[in-house]
């Protein structure tokens, strides 16, 4: 899943960003940068805790920073900021890492649940 996310930053600063218009670079390209590192960092923050409710809080964080990248994705590609085929790249890796962050955040839950 970090690798996938890492991925995915790659592909936004190689092949995402430098197709978005220089009038969105302090605006939506800063933004789209922060929440699409923000996943992998937040997975890697929550590797190092010490629990796994300090795991599972910080890949919810990366859940939130997914859907975030996803709505930007949206947007620019609403805005015809980028081409389709680079938004449906880079949309189906988002979903993978979004569905394997779910996944994974329940079975932690499942797996720490009082019965």
């Amino acid at each position: 899943m970090w690798v996938k996310s890492h991925e995915l930053v790659l592909m936004i600063y190689k092949e995402v960003i430098p197709s978005i218009p220089d009038s969105e670079k302090y605006g939506l390209c800063s933004q789209l940068r922060r929440a699409a590192y923000s996943i992998p960092m937040n997975i890697a923050e929550g590797c190092g805790r010490t629990t796994d409710t300090e795991f599972c809080r910080f890949l919810t964080i990366s859940l939130g920073s997914a859907n975030e990248t996803e709505y930007c994705l949206i947007l620019l590609n609403d805005l015809r900021y980028i081409d389709k085929g680079l938004f449906e790249k880079a949309n189906a890796l988002l979903i993978e890492i979004k569905y394997k962050l779910i996944n994974l955040i329940k079975a932690i839950r499942k797996t720490n649940a009082k019965p």
